[in-house]
This record gives structure tokens, sequence and C-alpha cells, in this order.
């Protein structure tokens, strides 16, 4: 989907883009090669042709951060396939506070390695860990997790590419929080974990750092890591469901207008 997107182009909106599949411009290769054939509306053409080289390189640099600048929030899930190699799926806990030193897990899964950072072990070394990866999945991040974690660590700031799950969701009318999501799919939880939500994190915490059990501490990962791992199928739902909704057009015959 992402080298049939033309909308990070700017200037140039989703009525063009749709014009120029039906006009049988189904790539970026296709436009480059066929610009002077294909209408582009009000937007220059050398524009046109600056994007679509940087569009290129950028790929095959896996530069998240030209395409996050591009596409922005809501339409980051066009990027997520050629990205997936390089996505970091991540969710915090906190201890109830909305200070960056609230935060006390971030768990964080790369489609196959699990790892959560905890509060007083090793929390400092996410900032390192996070710039590995060219693009960010969480839940409600923009509004929660991303802005925790730069309140946290002052230094560090997310110019990934950044898929949303929560307002994506929506888009194909999915609305409610996570766990209820995943019952609707029908993403089940293990036995220690379901039925736990956000306040049972915050007491599992508490019991761990006032009177030292451990065992809350790893059922607090374990909930963690459900949390995150579960992303990964979310971010392939939403995005086959909305290619399939936005990357459609009439056949016609390649056309000059």
């Amino acid at each position: 989907m992402l080298e049939s997107t033309f909308i990070h182009i700017p200037g140039l909106c989703s009525e063009t883009e749709k014009k120029l599949w039906q006009a049988g411009c189904r790539s970026w290769r296709d436009l480059a090669d066929g610009l002077e054939a294909f209408s582009v509306g009000q937007v220059e053409k050398s524009v046109v042709r600056s994007t679509l080289t940087k569009s290129f390189k950028s790929l095959e640099k896996r530069d998240g951060v030209f395409f996050q600048k591009g596409l922005g929030l809501r339409e980051a899930w066009r990027a997520y396939p050629e990205f997936k190699d390089s996505v970091l799926y991540l969710d915090i806990e906190t201890d109830g506070g909305q200070s960056g030193n609230s935060i006390t897990t971030i768990g964080c899964y790369d489609g196959v390695d699990f790892r959560c950072f905890v509060k007083g072990q090793d929390l400092q070394e996410f900032p390192e860990y996070a710039s590995n990866f060219a693009m960010v999945v969480t839940f409600y991040g923009a509004n929660f997790d991303l802005p925790m974690i730069e309140k946290r660590f002052s230094d560090l700031r997310f110019r990934q590419l950044h898929l949303d799950l929560c307002p994506t969701l929506r888009q194909l009318g999915i609305g409610g929080g996570l766990k209820k999501i995943e019952k609707q799919l029908g993403i089940c939880r293990g036995e220690d974990t379901d039925g736990l939500g956000g306040l049972d994190a915050i007491r599992l915490w508490r019991r761990y750092s006032t009177l030292g059990d451990d065992q809350a501490l790893e059922t607090l990962i374990a909930y963690n890591r459900e949390d995150v791992v579960n992303l990964e199928y979310l971010a392939g739902y939403a995005y086959q469901h909305l290619k399939e909704r936005t990357f459609r057009w009439e056949e016609s015959e390649p056309s000059s207008s």
C-alpha cells in the first residue's frame, strides 16, 4: 500500500490520489515514469518528482521519519507492511500518577522477542533500545504512552512512524478500550491475566514496590506482555481492512486526464 500512496506528496489530496488510481497510476514508479501523462491537480510537478525521489530513497533506507511527516497519525497504517521488520510494539504501565516518574514498566515487542523495562532496574536503558526501530505501534499511545515516556526522558522524542491503533481502528468503526476490542475480535488472554485492567496493574506495582512481592511483579510483566504482543494482530487486522476499504477504483483504461 505504501508504494501506491500519493497523499504524502505535499498538496496532493485523497481525491486526486483516487483519480490517479482510476487512471491506471497505481504506484510511485507509475507516476514517476508517467508524470507528464497523469494529472496531479494543483501540485507542481517538480514537487511530485522531488517527493517521489525522496520516497524511494527513504523506503530503501528504512527512514520512518520521512513518511511520518507525510502520512501523519491517520494514514501511518499504510506503511505497516514495509516497516514491519522494524516495528516496536509498545505499552506502558504506571503507578497511577501523571509525571514521567510514574512509569513503572515499558513493555516492548519486536515481533519476535518481548522485553520489559522496569522502574528501579533497567528503565533507563529504554531510549537507546527504542532508537533501533523505524516504526512504533501503540494503543492510545499518541495521547498517553508516548507523552508520558517523553516526560520521563527529556531528551527522547518519538519521530518515527507511529501507528496508534485506537484512532486507526475507529476508522473501521471499532471503538472502546483495548481489552474490549480484543474480545470483539476473538483474542484471548492467559488465565493469570484475563480480566486484569489498569487499576490492577497499579495495585500489582504497589504490592511489589512496598511489600517486595516478586510474584506481583511477574504478573504485572505478564499483563504488560499481552498488551504489546496482541498489538501485532490488531495492527495486521487494521491494515488489511483499511487497505481493502481505501485502495479501490473502478477499472478503466489508463487516461491522461
